[in-house]
This record gives structure tokens, sequence and C-alpha cells, in this order.
């Protein structure tokens, strides 16, 4: 009988036995499914926050902060400051020739989620009326924009699913004074549907600040950022940072993803273990339970390989199981929901997405597992000495 023929008769009658063994192989598949659920979840997490942060940002737009601040929470701008940086070259105009461009101040408030009424920050930025041509992504779907001068918010798809409170008509108390949401928006599931917008200069008055904390401004072209950003960094009475918001946001989203990316491998790592022990002992059960059927095997004739072979395809048979019972299971719960992260401080809600991809990373995680699972008692299989074996009839 040929190598190969040899292979596939051992393999058919060691997948044939698996249902003889279906408790222990329960132990493999559930295990590798925990596994490849919890890497994919994670890792979805991780990617689907990084997506939106990144999906927020424009090439031919610019943000500008104070200089040595990480981010908007941190920066403030002054009116002087404001009013140069809207005058820079490379800066685009509206239709009313009014500088393309929203000095917008940033604040949170807190509000309560709706699946469990748990208190978390959302972030409320304060715009001017450019920032609807500077970000054209941003759709009122709902009800009308807020009035400048009034204490009147919108509010994004994303917040207004995860937060109560915040329907049209809702009232919402902001340093003890009343405003009211009048509008919805949706810009296409990035970080800007986690936010309440108002009016800049009513928000400014009702926290009582006089400075905003950064610019954003769309650009004539994305060729025009150097000369922009050149202007304002060379201008002596100018302390700022300049840079693209595409490029902006990729930082924010390095910074906020790390923790994540850490949890999914740390997280993952141990549960990647506990199943990679699990396939170890179901496997060295498999083979010490077949010890005479596989001496009676290699006494007939059959070869060493076909019988690593055999235990091989079995573990990586019953890991492949496992990851599609995983998979299923985290596409089935996690794809498409909403997430929300964050604290009293400041939230985030994205949207869930678990990508074929994401799949993909699982099934490389079960199959290294059930190969590893596989590999020392397929080695022990093949040195079993016969003679020895057969004593145990």
């Amino acid at each position: 009988m040929s190598v190969f023929r040899q292979i596939g008769a051992v393999v058919g009658m060691n997948l044939q036995s698996i249902p003889r063994r279906l408790g222990s192989s329960s132990v493999v598949v559930i295990g590798i499914a925990g596994v490849v659920g919890v890497v994919v979840s994670i890792f979805g997490m991780n990617r689907s926050l990084g997506q939106a942060l990144v999906d927020s940002g424009r090439p031919n737009r610019a943000v500008v902060l104070r200089s040595g601040s990480d981010g908007e929470a941190s920066s403030t701008l002054l009116v002087d400051a404001i009013a140069t940086i809207k005058d820079a070259p490379g800066v685009a105009r509206t239709p009313k020739d009014d500088a393309a461009a929203t000095a917008d101040m940033i604040t949170t408030a807190n509000f309560k989620r709706r699946k469990d009424a748990s208190a978390a920050g959302l972030p409320i930025r304060g715009v001017e009326p450019q920032a609807f041509f500077v970000r054209p992504e941003i759709k009122l779907v709902d009800g009308r924009l807020f009035n400048p001068g009034l204490r009147e918010l919108i509010v994004g798809r994303a917040a207004q699913k995860e937060f109560s409170g915040l329907d049209i008509g809702d009232h919402l108390s902001l340093r003890n004074s009343q405003w009211t949401v009048v509008g919805v928006f949706e810009s296409g599931g990035d970080v800007n549907e986690s936010r309440v917008l108002a009016d800049q200069a009513t928000l400014m008055s009702a926290y009582g600040r006089t400075a905003a904390s950064s610019v954003t401004v769309l650009l004539n072209s994305e060729a025009s950022f150097d000369e922009f950003k050149q202007a304002l960094t060379t201008n002596p009475t100018l302390s700022v940072s300049v840079e693209r918001e595409n490029d902006y946001y990729l930082r924010q989203s390095k910074s906020a993803t790390t923790f994540f990316g850490f949890v999914a491998t740390f997280v993952g790592g141990i549960m990647a273990l506990g199943a990679l022990f699990a396939a170890l002992n179901t496997m060295y059960s498999a083979v010490s339970t077949r010890v005479v059927e596989i001496a009676t095997l290699r006494a007939i004739g059959f070869g060493a390989t076909g019988v690593v072979i055999s235990v091989l395809v079995e573990s990586l048979a019953l890991a492949l199981l496992g990851a599609v019972i995983g998979a299923g299971v985290a596409w089935a719960l996690f794809s498409g929901n909403t997430i929300s992260l964050g604290n009293t401080t400041s939230s985030l809600v994205f949207q869930m997405r678990v990508t074929p991809a994401l799949l993909g990373v699982g099934v490389a995680w079960a199959v290294t597992v059930g190969l590893i699972g596989g590999l020392f008692p397929a080695v022990r299989a093949a040195r079993l000495p016969v003679a020895t074996a057969l004593r145990a009839v």
C-alpha cells in the first residue's frame, strides 16, 4: 500500500472514531472556540475603535493646537491667535467669502447610559457656523440645526443611541442652565457621532471661557498644507502645532488602541495556553486509548508517517471546528453592535466591525494551537514500540 493510501486510511479511521471520544474532543473544541471568540472580539473592538478615529480625519483639513498639547482637551487658543490662523495662506473660503475654519471649544458632561443608567462623560463641542462647511460629512438627519445665540444642541446618532436624555425636545442641564436638543446628525460612523454640538459663542459664555480648544481649517487643497503650516509655525506671535487632520486622528488612535492591543494579546495568550494544554491532554488520551490499534497498524505494515499525520489531522480538525464556532459566535454577538468606551471624563461610541481579516486571525490562532497540541502526541504515537503495545492486548 502506498504512503498516501496509508495516510488516508489511518486519517479516516481516526476521524470516524472521534464521536466515541465526544467528551474529551469537546474540551478541545470548546477551549479553542473560547480563544477564537475572545481574540476576534477584543481585536475587533481595538480595530473598530482605531478605524472610527481614523475615519474622522481628512488630508485636506488641518488641526491647529497650542504647542505642546497632546490633544484638543489640553489645548487653548486665544482670540488673536485664532484670527491669525484663519488669515493664514492656504485656508479655503466659504461661499460667503469667510475663512473655512472653525474654532472649537471642547468640554464634557455626564450622561446616563440607556442599558444600565451608569454615568459616563460625553464630549460637547462648541462650533462656529463654518463648521458644517469645513466638515461636510456631518449631515442633519432629524430635527433642525441649533440657532446661534440660543442654548440649543444637536447630538450624534451614536451618542443618542447609547445615552438617555438626548432625544429631540429633551432638556439638559449644563452649568446650571437648560439646553434643548433640537436635532440629530450622522457623520458616517466616525468619532463625531459620539459628540454633542452647540454654538461655540453660546457654550463659551455659559462656561465662562475666553479661549477655544482648537482650530480646524479646510485647506484649498492637500498640497496647501505645507504653506499653511510654514506660515503658522514661523510666526513669532504664535506658539502652535499644526497637523493634517488624518495624521492627528491617526496619532490619537494609536494612543487609544495601545491598551486594548495589549489586553487582546495578553488575555488571548493566556486562553490559548489553556486551550493548548487541553489539546495536548486530549490528544495524548486519544493516543493512549488507541495504543493497541496503532501498534496493530504498525505491525501489518503501516508506517510511522501515516500515524503522525493522522494524529495531527485529528487535532487540526478539532481546532478548526472550534475556530468556526468561536468566530461565528463573535460575529453573531458583536458585529454591528454599538460599543461605548469611557468613564466620567470622556466616552467614545463606535460600531463594532468583525471583518473577514479578523476571522482569519482567529482561525490562525486555532490552527497554531491545533498543530502544537497534536505534534507531541503524534511523535509519541510514531515512536510507540510495537511489541510493548501489543502485549497490552
